[in-house]
């Protein structure tokens, strides 16, 4: 995985880290320390796994000064993960002048775990 600098990716655990053109890729290997007390994957992990994908997108059409900051994020859990791998895809769905919206999805072994809607305010520094 490549340096990102950001602790907090380092800290959940990413395997892979990739965004290009309004997508972005992100990979978790998805151990006891990611579970919750039923043995599944907590929901916060989840929630940040999607938020972190959708930012990653977002960044990738901004310049490198611009910051995308999460102003709304809806997570709809469809089912519970277990351990293992987890693939988390993002994309920008419409890109406004202030306000970005995207949608992520992440799966385990071919099987949909959640699908989120955000909305993302891009600051300017």
């Amino acid at each position: 995985m490549e340096d990102t600098g950001t602790g907090f990716k380092e800290l959940v655990g990413l395997l892979e880290e990739s965004a290009d053109d309004g997508r972005s890729r992100l990979v978790l290997e998805a151990a006891e320390r990611h579970l919750n007390p039923a043995g599944t994957v907590h929901g916060g992990v989840l929630a940040s796994l999607v938020d972190m994908a959708m930012g990653d997108a977002v960044r990738s059409l901004t310049g490198d000064s611009d910051v995308p900051a999460t102003s709304q994020l809806t997570v709809t859990y469809l089912r519970p993960g277990g351990p293992g791998r987890l693939e988390v895809t993002a994309k920008v769905r419409k890109q406004g002048e202030h306000l970005t919206v995207c949608e992520a999805d992440v799966e385990q072994e071919g099987r949909a775990l959640v699908h989120a809607l955000a909305t993302f305010a891009v600051l300017h520094r």
